[in-house]
């Protein structure tokens, strides 16, 4: 298993998170996420044998918001 932290823009409340939450469970591979709208950010375990991070960063932007590697300040 792999850990992957992406960051997130355009969320500005719980329910974003819920929808961020629920657009990365359901790529198939995903072991846990963990969003932080306080952060803009979310912590994603998958299996990389099955999944790679344009996958995860598709499943946010379908939702509706904007993914990127995270860079920590």
């Amino acid at each position: 298993m792999k850990q992957e932290t992406i960051a997130i823009e355009g969320m500005h409340c719980n329910g974003c998170v819920r929808s961020v939450t629920n657009a990365l469970k359901q790529v198939q591979g995903v072991a846990d996420v963990e969003v932080s709208l306080q952060e803009q950010r979310a912590r994603v375990t998958y299996d990389e044998v099955n999944v790679a991070f344009a996958d995860l960063r598709h499943a946010v932007e379908e939702a509706g918001y904007s993914a990127s590697e995270y860079v920590a300040a």
